[in-house]
C-alpha cells in the first residue's frame, strides 16, 4: 500500500495543491476554513510531510546564528573553531551560520546580539544563557516572529526556548564535590572556589551542586571563600594568590568557569601542603599540561564539540516542526592524568 501524497492530501481537503502545500510547508496566505481543511485531511491520511524534497523545491536555505562570548577563553575558542569548521561543511547543505561575538556575563552586550539578530530573519538561534529577566522580553519577540531558539552551554528560562543543549551543571558540580570529598579520604579541609560570574546559570549550577554533595557527605570541608574572577586569567592569579595568603589552611581549589591559565601559574608557585585537591572545568592545552605534571588533579569536560554539533541538529530539526531526534544525556568527561586522550580535544 503506498503512502498518502500531498496530491491526496489536497482532494481530500477539496483545495488545490499549491494551497494544501502553503499550508503543510507553513507558508502562510490561505484561509483559516483551508487550513482546516487541509490539516484534518493530513491526519485522516496519515500524511507525513517530506522535508528533504519540500526544502530541495524551494532552494530552502536554514539561516541559524550563535551567539557567544568572545575574549581570550579558550573553551570558546575551542567551540568556535569547531563550529567555523562546521559552518565550512554543511554550506553544502544549504545552511548558513553565522557567528555572533558577544561579551562574556554582559547582558546589556547579549540584548544588543539579540536585537541584531531579530533584524536578519533567521530560522534559528542557539545563545549561551544569562540568568537575567531583562533577557525574557526581547527573547519571546523573537520567538513571536517565528525565530526558533536554543541555549547552549548555559541555559535561558523555559519560556524563552525550545531546547537546551549543554551538560547537566548541577550534576556537574556535584562530581567536583564528589571527587574532592574521596581526595579528603574522610579528614578536614577548607576549599577555595572560584566562579566566572553568578549571573550565569551553568556557573550558578555547578556551585549550588558543590555545595550540596559538600554539606550532605564531606561537612567536614568548608568553603573557606567563593570568589567572582569574570574568567580572566590575570585577575584569576592575582585574587588567587591573595585568597591564599589570607585564608588559613587551605587544602582544595575548585575553578567553576574559565581562566585557568591564571590559576595554574598561582598553583605552581604556592607552598601547597602535601594533600592537596585541585579540580578545574575543561580540558585545554593549559589544563593538560597541569594534569600530565601533576598541578592539577582533574578536569571536568563538557565536551563542546558535541555541543555544537546537537545544536545545529536540533536546530535543522525544530526550523522544520519536526519533533527532536533522539539525544541521550551529554555526561561530562573527567579527566586525570592517567586517561588523557592522545591528542587535545
Amino acid at each position: 500500500m503506498r503512502s498518502p501524497t500531498l496530491n491526496d492530501v489536497a482532494r481530500l481537503a477539496g483545495v488545490s495543491y499549491a494551497t494544501a502545500d502553503r499550508v503543510v510547508n507553513h507558508r502562510g496566505n490561505v484561509a483559516d476554513k483551508s487550513v482546516r481543511k487541509v490539516l484534518t485531511a493530513v491526519e485522516q491520511l496519515g500524511y507525513v510531510r517530506n522535508v528533504a524534497a519540500a526544502n530541495l523545491s524551494r532552494s530552502r536555505t536554514y539561516r541559524l546564528a550563535f551567539l557567544m562570548p568572545g575574549g581570550s577563553n579558550p573553551f570558546f575558542e575551542r567551540m568556535h573553531a569547531h563550529l567555523e569548521k562546521a559552518a565550512s561543511h554543511l554550506k553544502h547543505s544549504q545552511v548558513s551560520i553565522n557567528i555572533v561575538i558577544v561579551d562574556a556575563f554582559a547582558v546589556e552586550a547579549l540584548e544588543q546580539a539579540i536585537e541584531v539578530v531579530a533584524g536578519a530573519d533567521y530560522d534559528g538561534i542557539a545563545i549561551v544563557g544569562l540568568g537575567n529577566d531583562r533577557l525574557v522580553a526581547p527573547l519571546n519577540a523573537l520567538r513571536d516572529r517565528g525565530t526558533r531558539i536554543v541555549s547552549l552551554v548555559s541555559d535561558l528560562p523555559d519560556s524563552c526556548r525550545e531546547h537546551y543543549v549543554g551538560i547537566n551543571n548541577l550534576k556537574a558540580g556535584r562530581s567536583a564535590a564528589r571527587l574532592m570529598g574521596m581526595a579528603h579520604a574522610g579528614g578536614p579541609g577548607r576549599a577555595l572556589v572560584a566562579v566566572g560570574s553568578l549571573d550565569a546559570p551553568d556557573h550558578a549550577d555547578r556551585l549550588q551542586g558543590f555545595r550540596t554533595v559538600l554539606e550532605e557527605d564531606f561537612p567536614e570541608i568548608e568553603i573557606a571563600s567563593v570568589i567572582e574572577m569574570r574568567d580572566q586569567s590575570a585577575l584569576m592569579h592575582r585574587m588567587m594568590m591573595e585568597a591564599w595568603s589570607t585564608t588559613e589552611g587551605v587544602s582544595a581549589v575548585y575553578n567553576v568557569g574559565a581562566g585557568n591559565e591564571g590559576l595554574i601559574d598561582a598553583l605552581r608557585i604556592m607552598d601547597r601542603p602535601r594533600r592537596f585537591c585541585s579540580i578545574v572545568h575543561d580540558l585545554i592545552p593549559p589544563t593538560r599540561r597541569a594534569l600530565e605534571d601533576g598541578t592539577l588533579d582533574a578536569a571536568i569536560d563538557q565536551r563542546p564539540e558535541i555541543e555544537i554539533n546537537r545544536a545545529l541538529t536540533l536546530l535543522r530539526a525544530i526550523v522544520d516542526d519536526l519533533p527532536p531526534p533522539p539525544m541521550p544525556e551529554l555526561i561530562p568527561a573527567i579527566f586525570v592524568r592517567d586517561n588523557l586522550p592522545d591528542e587535545t580535544v
